[in-house]
């Protein structure tokens, strides 16, 4: 008599960094069905509806430009225009904050799903990675059409480092990595703690000027030398002075730097999907 084979079968996790690749592959049709999910509502019964994936990094963009280049007079280096700048790091950055903020909610977001149906939990807080990966593309293409307005128009400076700026993808998928990494961890640090929510979005917002975003670690070192190693230490500001290198020929990158930066990603995903694992299997009872 042949034996029946089960097709799917449901078992605890062997270890906390249990990453079942084929399982997720399985599930494929219903990250998509999240990726659409995230893209479709997110701006659903609003008046401009999707510009504003456009108007917000260009908002942000004239505002840094206004307030920390023409009024306090923090300017980039000779030759660079400010407002575009601003606009590739600005465009960089929200790719990360937008994983990172959204991720960071996975849990609280989603208990009722969670609690009726099994799926890999962790093709949540992917899907919204992924998801990203569309506004991010429609933003990029902003800042495509204003570099080729202030370098062929204008004729400005600006010139992407041809020998790395291939590799700007890389970037971004370190940006997703430690956005996805520190959103589980601060994910499942939420369903026992709540007012870890209402610290993210002011913490997010103080993150980014010590992100290099506004500035060049070059000038923090230069301005602020006390206060430098704040920038210096922090990654996130390799990644966002690498894709001006990268973009627009600005600022300047270690060796160091890049390993560092590397490593940081790499090892926050894992401890992220190792506190995220472990949080799977209890959260429904403490959220």
């Amino acid at each position: 008599m042949k034996e029946d084979k089960w097709i799917i079968e449901i078992t605890p996790k062997s270890n906390l960094l249990d990453f079942n690749f084929k399982e997720v592959w399985k599930y494929r049709d219903l990250l998509m069905l999240f990726v659409k999910r995230d893209v479709i509502t997110l701006y659903k019964q609003t008046i401009l509806g999707p510009l504003w994936y456009l108007i917000q990094p260009l908002l942000t963009s004239v505002i840094l430009t206004l307030i920390f280049n023409n009024v306090a007079g923090i300017v980039p280096e000779k030759g660079i225009n400010p407002f575009l700048f601003n606009l590739a790091g600005v465009t960089t950055w929200n790719y990360f904050k937008e994983c990172l903020t959204a991720t960071s909610d996975t849990f609280k977001k989603n208990e009722q799903i969670f609690g009726k149906v099994y799926f890999p939990r962790i093709i949540m807080p992917l899907s919204i990675v992924i998801s990203n990966l569309l506004k991010f593309g429609i933003q990029f293409g902003i800042f495509i059409a204003f570099y080729l307005y202030y370098a062929f128009i204008k004729g400005d400076q600006v010139a992407p480092d041809t020998t790395y700026v291939f590799f700007y993808p890389l970037i971004i998928l370190f940006m997703g990595m430690l956005g996805l990494g520190l959103g589980m961890i601060i994910s499942s640090m939420v369903t026992k703690y709540r007012d870890l929510s209402f610290l993210v979005a002011f913490g997010v917002q103080l993150l980014m000027y010590i992100s290099a975003v506004v500035f060049s670690i070059g000038l923090a070192k230069e301005k602020l030398p006390d206060y430098a190693w704040l920038v210096e230490y922090n990654p996130l500001a390799y990644l966002i002075e690498t894709s001006r290198l990268m973009l627009i020929g600005s600022g300047e990158v270690t060796q160091f730097g890049l390993i560092y930066t590397g490593s940081f990603c790499i090892v926050t995903l894992l401890i992220g999907i190792l506190i995220f694992n472990k949080t799977e299997k209890s959260f429904i009872d403490t959220i």
